[in-house]
C-alpha cells in the first residue's frame, strides 16, 4: 500500500526515478496499491462543498488522479508488467475516465505537452489498472467496457461501508446478469491470480 503523496521532493510517480521502485514490484510479484483514503492530506474530505456527506462523492478523486497521472506519465509504458490496484475506489466510473483520457490525449496532447505514447491511455488503463469495490452495481452493467481479469470484489468488512452481512443479496442482485465464469473471476479467481494465492 502507497501513501497518495510520494516520499521524493519534487518527483510524483510518473517520474521515472520510481522505475527501480516500479520493477521490484514486478520482479517481487507484489502490485503496488492506492487506497482511496491515502491521498495525504485529507483535503478532499475537508474540503467538500455543502452537505458532510458530499466528500463521500469525491473520495475516489485522489485515485483517479494517481491512475491517470500514471497511465498519461508513460509509467506502464516503461514497466510494461507493472499491475497497479486501486483499492476500494468503484470501478463504474472507468469506462467515461478512460474515454475522456483518450479523448484529451487525441485533441489537446499537442498544446497541453502531453508525453507521446505508444498506444491510447485506455488501453494502458485496461491492461494495468485493477479496480476494487464492493457495492458497485454501475460496473457490473459496464463489464464489457472493461477489463474484467482486473475487477476485483471485495465486501469491506468490518468497515461501515461494507456489504456484509447482506454481501449474498448484494452479489445476487448486482451479478445475476453474469455468467458462472465471469462472476467466478470477479470473485475470486482475478484475486488469486493477481497476488499467486495457492487457492
Amino acid at each position: 500500500m502507497l501513501p497518495g503523496l510520494p516520499g521524493i521532493e519534487g518527483e510524483d510517480y510518473d517520474s521515472p526515478v520510481y522505475d527501480p521502485f516500479w520493477q521490484a514490484a514486478v520482479d517481487l510479484e507484489l502490485p503496488p496499491s492506492f487506497h482511496i483514503l491515502t491521498s495525504g492530506d485529507g483535503a478532499t474530505l475537508q474540503k467538500a462543498r455543502g452537505h458532510k456527506l458530499n466528500s463521500f462523492m469525491g473520495i475516489i478523486r485522489a485515485n483517479q488522479d494517481i491512475v491517470g497521472m500514471m497511465v498519461l506519465g508513460g509509467v506502464f509504458e516503461r514497466n510494461p508488467n507493472l499491475k497497479i490496484v486501486c483499492v476500494e475506489a468503484d470501478a463504474g466510473w472507468a469506462p467515461h475516465y478512460i474515454h475522456r483520457m483518450d479523448h484529451g490525449y487525441e485533441y489537446h496532447r499537442y498544446w497541453m505537452r502531453a508525453q507521446e505514447l505508444e498506444r491510447m491511455p485506455s488501453e494502458y488503463f485496461l491492461d494495468h489498472i485493477c479496480l476494487t469495490f464492493q457495492n458497485d452495481y454501475t460496473a457490473m452493467k459496464a463489464k464489457d467496457d472493461l477489463n474484467i481479469h482486473n475487477l476485483l470484489w471485495a465486501n469491506d468488512y468490518p468497515h461501515p461501508d461494507s456489504t456484509w452481512p447482506n454481501s449474498q443479496a448484494v452479489l445476487d442482485r448486482h451479478m445475476n446478469h453474469l455468467n458462472a465464469e465471469e462472476r467466478d473471476l470477479i470473485l475470486y479467481d482475478n484475486v488469486a491470480g493477481l497476488y499467486n494465492l495457492p487457492v
